[in-house]
């Protein structure tokens, strides 16, 4: 921070990325962040995690070792990791749970977070939409489910489109019930807002689910953040996260 603090320095933000090869130098991340917040320097703490079994199998597929442990005791490196950077995660800004993502939905959680935190009268609320038979999205503060509505996955026209297709859309978001639901479903998070504002949480994520995150559920994230997309405190995203899968 003092390197690009310089006269002269074009550098508006930095980041610092720290892992468990850091090893000693995690000893003295508390008393540098003390430092830095001393000095009037804003800082903000994403981090980085994934289940047991995730990170087995990347240690598996990349063939490298873990750097607490020897490749025969992975286990016991990982939670020796856990262990390590407990205290850290504890004090996080932001934990995201990168088990189920490629590098590519993993850098648009990132920009999200980040930009959750330039946020200050505002908040970003990311509407995700999944299939149930893929699981629920770990990260969702909410879950909504579509699967009271009739499935287009049984009409031969609609069953090859998807949400984000206008003839889907028409047969999901036309209906009577869908009117109902998203009226209702703006009107609760309308509620929750300023509250969670309040409380210094500047990014939600509502979860939309039907059977298989293709139709249904993309119809309708689409349509509450169009609608919530109106509201002045609001910053609206769209992720979905199973509308390709087809398994």
């Amino acid at each position: 921070m003092e390197l690009f603090s310089l006269e002269g320095s074009r550098v508006g933000k930095l980041a610092v990325v720290l892992d468990a090869r850091g090893g000693e130098h995690f000893g003295h991340l508390d008393e540098a962040l003390r430092e830095l917040a001393r000095l009037g320097v804003h800082t903000r703490i994403v981090f980085l995690e994934a289940s047991d079994e995730a990170l087995v199998a990347r240690y598996q597929s990349t063939r490298r070792s873990h750097p607490l442990a020897a490749a025969d005791e992975l286990p016991r490196g990982i939670a020796q990791e856990r262990r390590l950077l407990a205290g850290l995660r504890e004090r996080a800004d932001a934990v995201i749970d990168t088990s189920g993502l490629n590098v590519h939905d993993l850098r648009h959680r990132i920009q999200e977070t980040l930009l959750a935190g330039e946020l200050s009268n505002q908040i970003l609320v990311t509407f995700l939409s999944f299939g149930y038979k893929f699981g629920v999205p770990t990260e969702a503060d909410m879950v909504l489910d579509a699967r009271f509505l009739p499935n287009p996955h049984w009409i031969s026209e609609l069953r090859p489109l998807t949400g984000l297709d206008e003839p889907v859309q028409d047969f999901v978001v036309a209906r009577p019930e869908s009117h109902g639901f998203l009226e209702r479903a703006a009107e609760l998070l309308r509620f929750l807002m300023p509250l969670y504002l309040a409380e210094h949480k500047t990014q939600l994520v509502v979860a939309v689910g039907c059977t298989g995150g293709r139709h249904r559920s993309v119809a309708l994230a689409q349509a509450l953040a169009s609608i919530l997309g109106k509201e002045t405190m609001v910053v609206t995203n769209v992720r979905h996260r199973d509308v390709e899968r087809s398994g």
